[in-house]
């Protein structure tokens, strides 16, 4: 088994106590099928190339600089070396500021998943962290500089390890206030709302993420294997639209449907429902949910 590299290696601190450690990513698109771009006419993949807007020449990568648009078409110039030293110092250590409740910070302000994991020198003082914030049921916030930029983190115990999540900025997150503005103040009650939990407690289930496929990198991967064996896929039919239907009536249809399912003893449903915290356990590698052709050497 190919070990898996690093993506930041540096110091958990927490109180007067560190340890070394480091962070690997957690979830990564690498295993989904990509496309080369091609020439049409000739087979052969095409090349970008930076283009000047004014004159139409090719700008070489030693000419091209970073620039902030402060009105149209105009522009602060940034070099490379003073892009550079806007980039926060750092000492490589993810310092915890606080330990909170695990379930205070909102899902919208989580960025991206890493597992993070000690060295053998540090694996003590590791564990004692993770089985203190288990045995306290907190999680962490920590700050340190990723990739260039000052990052908050949120660290929870996860399975023998720890999760560190990269959490987005305040600035970043948009108010929920705009997305939901035009919805009325409605209060249900009465049937629709009985009926509504009727179908919820038949529905309810656990998480389980192997039950879900990834129906397009399914659907590419078989028209690749087509292509390369000189077979046609049949059209598939177009699938018509959602139409409104009568709320009560259709509420009263799926409370019939869902009773008749737990008479027969079917009401558990294939496709489980989700509970953010009941997270599946991803120990066992995945594997891409459609294996192609190897490719051909030369």
């Amino acid at each position: 088994m190919v070990a898996l590299r690093a993506n930041w290696k540096g110091f958990i601190k927490f109180g007067e106590v560190s340890c070394p450690v480091s962070l690997y990513t957690a979830a990564s698109s690498s295993e989904r099928i990509a496309f080369n771009t091609l020439n049409r006419k000739t087979g052969n993949r095409v090349k970008r190339e930076f283009i000047d807007s004014e004159t139409g020449d090719p700008v070489e990568r030693d000419d091209q600089v970073k620039g902030y648009e402060i009105e149209n078409g105009q522009y602060i110039v940034l070099e490379p070396d003073e892009v550079s030293a806007a980039v926060p110092a750092s000492d490589k250590t993810l310092k915890i500021d606080a330990f909170i409740p695990c379930d205070e910070i909102d899902d919208v302000y989580f960025d991206k998943p890493y597992y993070l994991a000690p060295d053998k020198l540090g694996a003590e003082a590791f564990v004692l962290l993770r089985d203190g914030m288990k045995k306290a049921r907190v999680a962490a916030i920590a700050r340190t500089v990723l990739f260039r930029r000052m990052r908050t983190v949120l660290i929870r115990a996860h399975g023998k390890g720890l999760i560190a999540t990269t959490l987005n900025f305040d600035y970043e997150v948009r108010s929920s206030e705009r997305a939901f503005e035009d919805l009325p103040e409605l209060k249900m009650e009465g049937e629709m709302l009985e009926l509504a939990e009727l179908i919820i407690g038949r529905k309810s289930g656990t998480f389980d993420a192997g039950a879900f496929d990834d129906r397009y990198e399914a659907a590419v991967a078989e028209l690749v294997r087509a292509k390369l064996e000189g077979r046609t896929l049949p059209k598939k039919k177009a699938v018509a639209p959602s139409k409104q239907s009568d709320l009560l009536k259709a509420l009263r249809e799926s409370a019939a449907l869902a009773s008749k399912a737990a008479s027969r003893g079917t009401d558990t449903p294939s496709i489980k429902g989700t509970r953010r915290k009941k997270m599946g356990n991803p120990a066992a590698p995945a594997k891409p949910p459609a294996a192609l052709p190897a490719r051909r050497a030369g």
